[in-house]
């Protein structure tokens, strides 16, 4: 991920334990090789990196404290502040794309499961293997809210109303809500599923619980019929 176009030769790098990765004032080449070097110390590697780019241009004389752009954002001084902000914002952003994939899949696996309970009216998934699935939608859905803090406001922008504004723009700008409600849609879709999943699991095991019971009364008849007839001399 990108961060600032200016003439400035300082740099920012900006680390969050959920694997996202800002750089400020890097270029491409530059950005590969710090990368490489995160990636050492990491306990887990995505598959799937996602990276994104966002203009920061310094203007001292800019008249308010910020102005925004698209893909770019115009900050009177960058402080530690701005970036902390700037940098979570684009952190989450990038985060949210990952988990999002996540919640994508779910979502086909039971798309594919639906299709053919339609057409052959059997569930052949067996109960661990839900179980899994049910696991990661839900630590999905918790690393979501937890790890990303997609719902907390900044402590910047609680305390100062000019990081607020800085950070209600980049939310807009990336649009985190509306894609974090298209999230959580997606998750209540999954544990809809799981739900009506469950019961078919659970009415299956009653059914075979059913032909049990019956067996072993069927049993007992045969029995007592036996020793009848056979206490009556018949046998």
């Amino acid at each position: 991920m990108q961060g600032m176009t200016t003439w400035s030769t300082t740099r920012y790098i900006v680390v969050y334990n959920y694997g996202a990765v800002v750089l400020f004032n890097f270029g491409d080449n530059e950005e590969f090789d710090v990368l490489d070097i995160i990636r050492q110390h990491g306990s887990e590697q995505c598959q799937e990196a996602k990276n994104d780019d966002f203009d920061i241009i310094i203007r001292p004389t800019l008249e308010g404290w910020c102005q925004g752009g698209h893909d770019k954002v115009l900050l009177k001084k960058l402080n530690t502040d701005n970036i902390r902000i700037v940098s979570s914002i684009l952190g989450q952003s990038v985060a949210l794309d990952h988990y999002g994939r996540k919640v994508d899949a779910l979502v086909t696996i039971f798309s594919d499961l639906n299709q053919k309970m339609e057409k052959t009216g059997t569930f052949t998934m067996k109960r661990s293997a839900l179980f899994r699935v049910v696991a990661t939608a839900n630590t999905t859905l918790a690393d979501v809210i937890l790890r990303l803090g997609l719902l907390e406001r900044s402590d910047a922008a609680w305390k100062n109303a000019n990081y607020a504004v800085l950070w209600e723009f980049l939310r807009e700008e990336y649009e985190l809500d509306e894609r974090f409600e298209s999230f959580d849609f997606k998750v209540e879709i999954i544990q809809h599923n799981v739900r009506f999943f469950l019961e078919v699991l659970q009415n299956r095991k009653s059914n075979s619980l059913e032909w049990i019971i019956i067996f072993l009364i069927a049993a007992e008849i045969c029995v007592s019929l036996y020793e009848i007839m056979h206490g009556s001399g018949v046998l």
